[in-house]
């Protein structure tokens, strides 16, 4: 046998033609599950590694898929990245990494260019490039296969993986209501973000299903950067009486709410209470620990990559559940 071991070693092995075993390889349908078993078996035994130049000359594919992404939130990225790359690496494909700006006229066009230049199979997109209607669109006319990460419209178009972010804003704060916080303010993400709404509206949601008033003017926008929430905690916390809790859109956020609360003095969570959202690993470096939302972030990735290249997912739409994380920024409001 060959150092390499070929595509017709392992259908010699497994007792299948070296069509069957390209087809497990390529993920598709059309293959029973225990000849899929056997031939996965021979290429694991053997430590198979097909070449993608010769699996593209053969049916016309590249193996390649990319991910756009736009977001100011290194850690949110970090984990789109790692869950759509596990993925793409055991079903055999290349992930190229795109940072892209999405609000850039040259969106559409940028983007064809990366299409026709890689010579991909599909697209994974992650918000806020999942709001870009017109490039949604230019796709659609393209017919490349995409995928989209926590799409905020035509949500109950094509393939997605997302998580009910106006649920979980709820829930946070009723967990703030619940601790007798009742002057609560929010520190939003960009309105580029449909998510940034979305958690808007479930925490103003809840406050009115308490019967607590909304205040415009305890809701500060932000940009999901660290520093956008400094600068919104700060004029916040310059307000006289100053709210007992702080619900920032992601974790970013929070930490430079906490970090400000730090420089003032103000103790947390005795005399200020810090949310955040996202379970990000920041939410667990910063001291105390931040009470957060545990948004799926890695699990999503992987389920979009899983529903566009597998051939085998059983629907289009996939929705995963999140969990309120309670931590040490969160405590009863100060008497």
């Amino acid at each position: 046998m060959s150092s390499r071991p070929t595509i017709k070693e392992v259908s010699k092995i497994a007792g299948v033609s070296f069509k069957t075993v390209s087809r497990v390889l390529n993920n598709e349908k059309h293959v029973s599950e225990e000849t899929r078993r056997r031939v996965e078996e021979v290429v694991a035994r053997l430590n198979f590694r097909p070449s993608h130049a010769a699996r593209t000359l053969a049916g016309r594919r590249s193996f390649q898929v990319a991910l756009l992404y736009d977001n100011p939130s290194p850690y949110y990225v970090y984990h789109v990245q790692s869950g759509a790359q596990q993925r793409c690496t055991e079903l055999g494909y290349r992930l190229l990494l795109q940072p892209i700006d999405s609000q850039s006229p040259d969106l559409i066009t940028n983007v064809m260019a990366l299409i026709d230049e890689a010579h991909l199979d599909g697209l994974i997109l992650s918000p806020p490039v999942t709001e870009a209607a017109a490039l949604l669109e230019a796709l659609d006319r393209r017919g490349l296969p995409y995928v989209r990460i926590a799409p905020g419209v035509r949500k109950e178009d094509g393939m997605s993986a997302t998580m009910d972010d106006v649920a979980a804003a709820s829930e946070l704060t009723r967990h703030l209501i619940d601790l007798g916080h009742r002057s609560i303010a929010f520190i939003s993400g960009p309105e580029s973000h449909v998510s940034s709404g979305d958690r808007l509206k479930g925490y103003r949601s809840e406050l009115e299903a308490h019967g607590i008033a909304f205040d415009p003017d305890l809701v500060v926008a932000g940009d999901y950067s660290f520093q956008s929430g400094c600068d919104a905690a700060r004029a916040l916390l310059a307000r006289s009486p100053r709210p007992t809790a702080i619900f920032a859109g992601n974790d970013d956020m929070a930490a430079g709410a906490l970090a400000t609360a730090h420089e003032s003095d103000i103790a947390v969570p005795e005399a200020l209470s810090i949310a955040g959202f996202d379970d990000s690993d920041l939410a667990k470096a910063v001291w105390p620990p931040l009470t957060t939302i545990r948004q799926p972030v890695r699990e999503l990735a992987y389920a979009a990559a899983e529903l566009m290249l597998s051939g085998n997912a059983p629907e289009q739409r996939i929705t995963l559940e999140h969990k309120l994380m309670v931590r040490s920024t969160t405590g009863p409001a100060p008497k």
